[in-house]
């Protein structure tokens, strides 16, 4: 039995989809869906800058408590590992452990930490309670950050003894990772 219209109400209409709307949607969808597939395999903490086999920015730095300033051109002839740094970053307190040990382990190799955005006062406590085997020098107005382009820390540059930028890497490293970082920096394969 069918049922009669009710007054005042519309006829049913069969339910279509906008051309418009898929095509903006497909617009906007596939883009992001490409992104993400092409970067599925690729290391989040692996970034790749564009001072990658370029000379690493000059800078002369003030040491921690003091001293005459640290520049990168005494760094010459020996590879070298930059790591920025900070008293606030919870990495940053993770990888300490790990750079002091490979300072220690790696004597051919220089090694300085650059303090980023961070007070002396608070450094200097962290390094007495924490210790170190190497310097940290303070960039107080953050520019040799900038120079490097750090948007956060930790960052770390690996440097050849030519001075050229071999690798950064963002986020802690572990002993295994800061290994394979130097054995490229001192021309090795991995």
């Amino acid at each position: 039995m069918a049922t009669a219209p009710t007054p005042g109400a519309a006829p049913a209409q069969a339910s279509r989809m906008n051309p418009w709307v898929l095509a903006v949607g497909l617009a906007v969808v596939v883009p992001l869906v490409t992104i993400l597939v092409l970067n599925l395999g690729r290391d989040p903490r692996s970034s790749r800058s564009p001072l990658i086999g370029r000379p690493a920015p000059a800078f002369s730095l003030a040491p921690v408590g003091g001293g005459a300033p640290v520049g990168l051109e005494s760094l010459r002839g020996h590879p070298a590992v930059i790591n920025f740094w900070a008293t606030w970053c919870v990495p940053c307190f993770e990888e300490h452990a790990a750079l002091t040990a490979a300072a220690r382990t790696f004597r051919e190799v220089q090694f300085l930490g650059i303090v980023y955005e961070d007070e002396e006062a608070t450094t200097r406590a962290f390094l007495a309670k924490r210790g170190s085997s190497y310097p940290s020098l303070l960039d107080p107005e953050g520019k040799t950050a900038i120079a490097y382009g750090v948007f956060g820390v930790p960052e770390t540059f690996f440097i050849d003894g030519t001075g050229r930028i071999v690798e950064k890497y963002v986020g802690p490293l572990d002993r295994g990772t800061i290994a394979t970082l130097i054995a490229r920096a001192k021309g090795g394969v991995p």
